[in-house]
C-alpha cells in the first residue's frame, strides 16, 4: 500500500524528499497562519483598550497598557517580516528546512506570547467566550506540538548552527 501511495503522490522522488518537502511546507503555512491569530489577539486588545474605562480612563492610556500593545505590535512585525522573507526564499527555491523550523518555532511562541498579553489587557473578559483570546489560545497550544514541537524545531536551529546532530 504504502508503495501504491508514493507512486500517487510522489512519483519521481526517493526516500524521504517528498513527505519533508510537504513537511516543510505546512510548517511554512503555520508561521503564516499564527500571525493571523496573533494579529487578532492584538486587535482584539487594542480595542478593548480604548473601551474599558478604569479610573476615569481608557486603559489604553495607562503607560503598562501602551507597553504591552507596542511590544506586541512589534513582535507581529517582526514575524511578518521573517516570514515574508522565507516566502522571498523560498519561491527563489533557497529556504531551507532549518530556516523554515526557526520561523514555525520563532512564530508560534511569538502568537502564544501575544495572546497571553492580550489576555492580561482584557483582565477578566479575556477567558470569555465574548473575545477571540482563549479560542487562539488553544488553538495555539495545538499548534505549538504539531509538525515537529518547540523543542524539535529548537533543536533543527541548532544543528543548523553547529554542524552537529543532537538527534543521533
Amino acid at each position: 500500500m504504502l508503495e501504491f501511495l508514493k507512486k500517487i503522490y510522489f512519483p519521481n522522488i526517493k526516500g524521504l524528499k517528498g513527505p519533508l518537502g510537504c513537511l516543510n511546507s505546512a510548517r511554512y503555512g503555520i508561521a503564516w497562519g499564527v500571525i493571523g491569530a496573533a494579529m487578532d489577539c492584538y486587535d482584539s486588545a487594542l480595542r478593548y483598550s480604548k473601551e474599558r474605562i478604569q479610573f476615569g480612563k481608557p486603559i489604553g492610556g495607562f503607560q503598562l497598557t501602551q507597553k504591552k500593545l507596542a511590544e506586541m505590535i512589534t513582535e507581529i512585525t517582526k514575524a511578518q517580516m521573517l516570514t515574508w522573507r522565507l516566502g522571498v526564499l523560498k519561491n527563489e527555491h533557497r529556504a531551507t528546512p532549518a530556516q523554515i523550523s526557526m520561523a514555525k518555532r520563532n512564530n508560534v511562541h511569538m502568537a502564544l506570547t501575544i495572546a497571553r498579553e492580550a489576555r492580561q489587557i482584557h483582565g477578566g473578559m479575556g477567558i470569555t467566550g465574548e473575545y477571540p483570546i482563549m479560542r487562539h489560545m488553544m488553538n495555539l497550544e495545538s499548534v505549538i506540538t504539531y509538525e515537529g514541537t518547540h523543542d524539535i524545531h529548537l533543536l533543527i536551529t541548532g544543528m543548523d548552527v553547529t554542524g552537529f546532530n543532537a538527534f543521533s
